[in-house]
């Protein structure tokens, strides 16, 4: 949305400052034989991809008649507030269609998740708890647990069930503390059940990670997250 409001205003900005072309030609027509002539038609092109990419539906011979009437210095045939509604009726509607989008991921990720977790249940080693949280041992150290209430330095690797990995303190090279209970539910669980020295494989539902707002554009809604955690030490 942003890029797009850059761009048209970029475009309007530079029609008010030239007064050459018609405005009217067809793309067929244009020469492009002068500097004037290549920045328009640079311009335009961003304009063009901004919409393109915000989905929107252009009328062209509307558009061009719009930015004709700027550079000739026209009444345009919408007030200010006519337009103002046209273009929040637009950015209405994306947010709805985005809105929607996000839910229909969020039941995708909620189904898909969930069949993942009933079948990974199943297998040898992996244990679940009362809250819906799986582990697996990978490793069992010999040190104190940690408490909620704890400051803990921990190695790790996120995952989503397709396996791609979306964050890692390995490839990072630094090791990460952070109170436990500070963080989202199924590490502050998780991390209790797991000994100094310890290595676990976590497997947490939505409602235990991120639920349905996601985080950033890596994890999305619902979605189940699985974590290798190392546990190294606690921090007084």
């Amino acid at each position: 949305m942003k890029r797009l409001l850059t761009c048209a205003a970029l475009a309007a900005a530079f029609a008010a400052c030239s007064a050459g072309g018609s405005g009217q030609a067809t793309a067929a027509d244009v020469k492009l034989d002068n500097d004037e002539a290549k920045l328009s038609y640079a311009i335009g092109m961003d304009v063009g991809q901004s919409l393109a990419h915000a989905g929107a539906k252009v009328d062209l011979d509307a558009f061009n008649a719009g930015v004709a009437a700027m550079v000739k210095g026209e009444k345009p045939k919408l007030s200010a507030k006519e337009a103002a509604a046209a273009k929040q009726a637009f950015f209405a509607k994306q947010r709805e269609k985005a809105m929607n989008e996000r839910k229909e991921l969020g039941m995708k990720n909620k189904r898909e998740g969930e069949k993942f977790l009933a079948e990974n249940a199943k297998k040898a080693g992996v244990k679940t708890t009362a809250s819906g949280l799986q582990y697996m041992v990978l490793k069992m150290g010999d040190g104190p647990r940690p408490k909620a209430t704890d400051r803990v330095k921990v190695n790790y690797e996120g995952r989503l069930i397709d396996g791609t990995v979306f964050d890692s303190s390995y490839k990072r090279g630094q090791p990460v503390t952070f109170p436990l209970n500070r963080v989202i539910r199924g590490w502050t669980e998780g991390l209790q059940l797991m000994p100094v020295g310890s290595k676990f494989r976590l497997f947490l539902p939505p409602e235990l990670a991120y639920g349905e707002r996601g985080a950033g554009s890596a994890i999305g809604p619902n979605a189940t997250l699985i974590f290798d955690v190392e546990l190294l030490g606690i921090e007084q």
